[in-house]
């Protein structure tokens, strides 16, 4: 039976489970995960696969033991009563790369020698002859990581970072590691996309590294093939003939890549020096005549004729580290969408970014982001299908009025963050267990941060709150920028599917105004409910979040039930009484936008528009005409505005001064046994004493809050009337 060892592999932050499900076609199990690594287990041949064929790692340690080290003289101890002659050539040489640190070992160095002092000791106790340490090309290399009380000693069969191929010895501009460029690639799903006949292009290629290694994986060339020498060649324990095996099979896998159909392998850059660069990389490769590269600027970018109707744009643009950069990148990704859109429809994109800000000037919708990270640079791959349907306005996030994601002040910024992260796991835990999808996150909690952020199935909605004159607009628009910087970090969302706008009062037809024209509308569910809601176009998003166990009572009380939606907005509490069950009901709003809205949102949930009407109305005209015919209701739902002067209306809402009347006109029409349900969202609101004469009134507005809305218990008060017993 073969032995099983334990291995660690290395690997670029934030690959790591893509990393074990590479490790495990190797024929490596996994034991667990670790931060820019995995612990696996398996035959010493799946460790010499992982040398070879892993497109992800950066190192393979074979693991020999770990041992205490809560102090120098106990990791001493621990290193020399192990078997070093096993590990280290007799007469060679060896060095330690030492990683980690504690209260007894506070420096790399330090815990550097006191392992080599046990290697030597321990050799020489055995009577063999003491090994020399050798900096540079050592036979073998010990790896001793520490991890507070505890040292893990390996031997590294890498020998050196498996990043490095062998083809890149020039660089351009911020090369993208080999490794990471991999990963992209994999979280891209080029894999598939090649296998189903897709091409490759990059753009904005630089020295070529994404177009080669798209090339490598869809050709079946191992990432190691180029090497002339792993760190195991002279470790006592390398099978020789196990390796040459290996060898000999990539040799016969790459002759085989290369039978079948060929994709399209093309990388552009207007910078002809590092297009120069790519061509003597490719040629290392072993890739001349299958990548092609070329000097060409983005705005010159046209389709050939014989690429395929699918594929993948795959790029790494820029990321204006300088301000002055920074300013140009907007018309650069701008440019970038233009050309993938009129010239690649059907391709998937995929653009790794420093600013993922500028994702929103590419006139594209992601689908998809991954937060990895270029070096110790945190970065984002935002994916596209090149669609009509997914196009959207493209936006400048550095123009005029537009707010830079920038922390100013990183102990202020921590405290928003340390609050956001308890939110989601007080809020946030209980939303999901109680598969609510959009919910408010955070309502001003601290007053430095005057926002409400509301969650929409993973894009996020934040309002910052009016800020009284006495606070300085420079104060107010950093602390939002500091926001707007911590929100999708924490969230884990890209920039553009975070909407903010600034809350103002709103009067007569302003609330209807929009504040945008994307026409971006999308879809979200409520206990059941599909609703259509749009985060960028007017004011309020199309649903009222704290009116959700309102709509739900709704939702379990209408079977059978006439109902009546007064103020009806985009009609949610009608679609509620309609999958609940009402036998009819009639919505009434005057905005004709409303009105179209509230239709829409039937329709999506099949309600039968001649059960479930919508007409444009003004309800207080409504409600003050003769009651005519199939005009009396077994529930009514009255939420209006606080004030009104629109020029439609008849006359001037005052929610404090006409409510009684309204009340009474409602009553007017609800059947004897039937339920007005009543509400309004006027902080200083007091219902009218001489309602509770005439009818029986109950306030439920406690009932009416669910657990992201009840720090803020003032958002709406809420009333059941009903006609009082004969």
């Amino acid at each position: 039976m073969l032995s099983k060892h334990v291995f660690f592999v290395t690997c670029p932050k934030g690959v790591e489970y893509l990393l074990a499900d590479e490790l495990k076609e190797f024929g490596l199990n996994l034991v667990r995960n670790a931060p820019a690594g995995v612990w696996v287990e398996g035959e010493l041949e799946s460790g010499y696969r992982a040398c070879l064929w892993s497109r992800l790692a950066n190192r393979v340690i074979l693991n020999v033991a770990d041992v205490d080290a809560r102090s120098a003289d106990e990791l001493y101890a621990g290193v020399v009563d192990l078997d070093w002659q096993a590990h280290i050539p007799a007469g060679g040489s060896f060095r330690v790369t030492f990683l980690g640190q504690n209260e007894a070992i506070r420096n790399t160095q330090f815990g550097a020698q006191k392992v080599k002092d046990g290697i030597v000791d321990s050799i020489r106790g055995a009577g063999a002859p003491r090994p020399s340490v050798a900096p540079k090309d050592p036979d073998v290399t010990v790896s001793a990581r520490l991890n507070r009380g505890r040292l893990s000693l390996g031997i590294d069969l890498s020998g050196h970072s498996l990043h490095l191929r062998g083809y890149r010895t020039e660089k351009g501009i911020a090369p993208l590691k080999e490794n990471l460029a991999a990963a992209l690639l994999l979280r891209a799903g080029w894999p598939e996309i090649a296998a189903n006949g897709g091409d490759f292009v990059d753009p904005m290629c630089g020295s070529g590294t994404l177009v080669v290694e798209a090339a490598l994986m869809a050709l079946d060339i191992a990432p190691g093939r180029k090497q002339e020498r792993f760190g195991f060649e002279k470790w006592p324990g390398h099978q020789p003939e196990l390796w040459l095996s290996l060898r000999q099979e990539a040799e016969r896998r790459a002759h085989e890549g290369k039978q079948g159909r060929i994709p399209t392998f093309c990388g552009f850059d207007q910078d002809g020096r590092v297009i120069a660069t790519a061509e003597k990389n490719i040629l290392r490769a072993g890739l001349e005549g299958i990548v092609r590269v070329e000097a060409r600027p983005i705005s010159e970018f046209t389709r050939k004729n014989d690429w395929s109707d699918t594929g993948l744009v795959l790029t790494n643009p820029p990321y204006g580290e300088r301000l002055s950069e920074r300013k140009e990148l907007a018309a650069l990704y701008q440019s970038l969408g233009e050309v993938v859109a009129r010239e690649l429809t059907g391709w998937r994109l995929g653009v790794f970014t420093g600013a993922p800000e500028f994702g929103k000037s590419l006139g594209l919708r992601s689908f998809k982001q991954y937060k990895l990270f270029n070096g110790k640079l945190p970065a984002q791959l935002l994916l596209f299908e090149v669609q009509p349907e997914n196009a959207r306005t493209p936006r400048d996030p550095a123009a005029p009025g537009q707010i830079m994601p920038r922390i100013a002040n990183a102990e202020r910024a921590d405290m928003l963050r340390n609050r956001l992260k308890k939110n989601l796991k007080t809020i946030g835990q209980w939303a999901r267990k109680q598969n609510i999808g959009c919910y408010r996150l955070y309502d001003a909690d601290m007053p430095e941060y005057a926002l409400a952020i509301d969650i929409y199935e993973g894009r996020v909605h934040v309002q910052e709150y009016l800020a009284p004159k006495s606070v300085d607009e420079k104060a107010a628009r950093e602390r939002l920028a500091e926001a707007m910087a911590v929100i999708p970090e924490v969230l884990e969302v890209a920039p553009e599917d975070l909407v903010c706008k600034q809350r103002q009062r709103q009067t007569g037809t302003r609330q209807y105004e929009k504040q945008a024209a994307t026409g971006e509308y999308f879809n979200v569910h409520e206990h059941g409910c599909a609703l259509k809601v749009n985060l960028k176009d007017y004011l309020d998003t199309g649903l009222f979040l704290d009116h959700r166990p309102v709509r739900y009572w709704i939702q379990q009380h209408a079977r059978g039930k006439r109902f009546l939606n007064l103020f009806c907005y985009t009609g949610a509490a009608t679609v509620h009484a309609a999958v609940g069950g009402a036998s009819r009901s009639l919505s009434l709003d005057m905005s004709k936008t409303y009105v179209s809205w509230a239709q829409d949102n039937l329709a999506l949930n099949s309600a039968d528009p001649r059960k479930h009407v919508v007409e444009q109305a003004d309800c207080l005209a409504w409600l003050a005409d003769r009651k005519t015919a199939n005009q009396t209701f077994d529930l009514i739902f009255m939420d209006p505005p606080t004030f009104s002067n629109s020029a439609r209306m008849a006359g001037v809402l005052d929610i404090q001064r006409d409510h009684a009347d309204l009340v009474r006109q409602c009553m007017a029409r609800l059947s004897s046994d039937g339920l007005l349900i009543f509400s309004n969202n006027f902080r200083k609101f007091r219902l009218d004493e001489a309602l509770e004469s005439e009818f029986e009134v109950k306030e439920v507005s406690a009932s009416t809050l669910d657990k992201d809305f009840q720090r803020n218990s003032k958002i709406h008060r809420c009333w059941h009337i009903r006609h009082q017993n004969s």
